[in-house]
């Protein structure tokens, strides 16, 4: 349910409307900036306490802050980005970013790509620990979707200098779930060199 004037239960009063959500109880979505509204008896929540209505998402932790830090603290293996967003149905570097600096999620890199652990550091040990066993030496590398491969090339065009784990951290910054193998792949498929000079196809024209 979204605020729209009051109209839902027969008052414009913005306070009033609120009271009333108040004595039988609401949750606040934890997407679309928490614009929208949900009847306590109404959620069927899943086993992280997560639900979903027509893309809305609603938390039984409350807002996106404290199911970021439940999902964290609650992990055996700690969490990526690209899982939290997966579980989630947005991104979330911004809010991650602000728990990081204020201490209360820590973060490293892992694989080529940030993993978030526990502020408590016996916890983020073990953490880190278990996500070792997760992670085989001879994983295979996934390649990217072309429209990630475009991505990766503009990077270099832009950053002709800069080397595979550099490119990965800068379109990591931009949201994109990427690791700097991926990205060596990309170079190698396309014969950039480690200078990042891309090697085009010669026009047979």
């Amino acid at each position: 349910m979204k605020y729209r004037g009051g109209l839902q239960l027969g008052t414009a009063s913005r306070t009033t409307i609120f009271r009333i959500l108040k004595a039988v109880g609401y949750f606040t979505s934890y997407s679309h900036a928490g614009r929208f509204y949900t009847l306590r008896h109404i959620p069927k929540f899943d086993r992280l306490g997560l639900w979903s209505w027509r893309g809305i998402g609603f938390s039984s932790h409350g807002t996106l802050r404290a199911t970021l830090i439940f999902l964290i603290e609650r992990s055996e293996a700690g969490q990526t980005h690209g899982e939290l967003q997966r579980q989630l149905g947005l991104r979330v570097h911004d809010t991650l970013r602000s728990l990081v600096q204020e201490g209360i999620i820590t973060r490293e890199r892992f694989e080529d790509i940030y993993l978030y652990l526990s502020a408590d550091p016996k916890k983020a040990t073990a953490q880190r620990a278990a996500r070792m066993l997760h992670i085989p030496s001879s994983a295979a590398v996934v390649p990217p979707d072309p429209l990630l491969v475009i991505d990766i090339l503009a990077e270099v065009i832009h950053h002709p200098r800069e080397d595979a784990a550099a490119i990965a951290a800068r379109l990591q910054a931009a949201g994109r779930i990427v690791t700097a193998k991926q990205v060596d792949e990309v170079f190698r498929s396309y014969s950039v060199k480690k200078t990042a000079r891309l090697r085009w196809p010669r026009s047979r024209a």
